[in-house]
């Protein structure tokens, strides 16, 4: 793969960073807390390595909700207007960036579809992309 440089930004533009070099993973997520963290269907997410992200601006708006009952996740939010933008999970020690808040074509496509088995019924199909029941191993 060659190196790729991209950006993303919440909904009003107050928080916006920089990705430079080639994202590790790219998943369809179905599991029911990113169902209700987007209120779609899935969250589409791709993970990039510790720094490669870099803050261009509003990073002190940032705020964040953690499931207490969660082993990773944590909803990361422009406080101005709720949009959500990049997370570092220390228990993976990535960056998960929410493939909604890009602003310009990340360099790689979806790899798979995960946590299937939570599906919501009404949800999309997977058409050519493999499925997990959880984490591809």
């Amino acid at each position: 793969m060659t190196s790729a440089t991209f950006r993303g930004s919440c909904l009003c533009g107050s928080v916006q960073y920089e990705i430079s070099g080639e994202p590790a993973k790219f998943y369809h997520c179905h599991c029911q807390r990113c169902r209700k963290a987007t209120g779609t269907g899935h969250a589409s997410n791709l993970i990039v390595k510790p720094g490669t992200l870099k803050w261009i601006k509003g990073e002190e708006l940032i705020k964040s909700y953690k499931v207490p009952e969660a082993k990773r996740f944590t909803n990361c939010f422009c406080s101005n207007c709720g949009g959500r933008v990049a997370r570092y999970s220390k228990e993976i020690d990535m960056f998960v960036i929410p493939a909604g808040s890009l602003d310009s074509e990340p360099p790689i496509r979806p790899q798979a579809r995960i946590f299937w088995g939570s599906r919501a019924d009404w949800s999309c199909s997977a058409g050519e992309l493999p499925t997990y029941s959880e984490y591809p191993t």
